[in-house]
């Protein structure tokens, strides 16, 4: 396979999309390989590239089936537990901090500022 064909920032023709732009359509790559390349020069750096498919070779999104649906329900619910005190926090555990938000900034008196250990 040769170079790839590179057009500018807002300049590819028709019949091209990225990746984001192919699920708005609904539709996935579907194994092909990358077709061009899309650059947007940047100041003092180098340019932002964006890799583009095409979108008559692309073929549809795959169903969620109601095992995968359970699967990413599981998985979500997981990145709330908390585990150090193991409750549900209500939103994602930020990776930086590891903890839930209380655990992580707890004071002298535990996460929920009672007296008694929980973290």
């Amino acid at each position: 396979m040769g170079a790839l064909p590179v057009f500018q920032w807002r300049l590819a023709p028709d019949g091209y999309a990225t990746r984001r732009q192919l699920r708005a359509l609904g539709l996935r790559p579907g194994g092909q390989d990358v077709a061009a390349q899309l650059e947007r020069p940047r100041r003092r750096r180098g340019p932002l590239i964006a890799y583009l498919y095409r979108v008559d070779l692309a073929l549809p999104v795959r169903p969620m089936t109601p095992a995968r649906r359970a699967a990413l329900a599981k998985a979500n619910t997981a990145r709330r537990l908390c585990p150090a005190c193991w409750r549900d926090a209500g939103y994602v555990i930020p990776a930086a901090l590891g903890t839930c938000v209380p655990c992580a900034y707890s004071g002298p008196n535990g996460p929920d500022g009672s007296t008694r250990e929980q973290c």
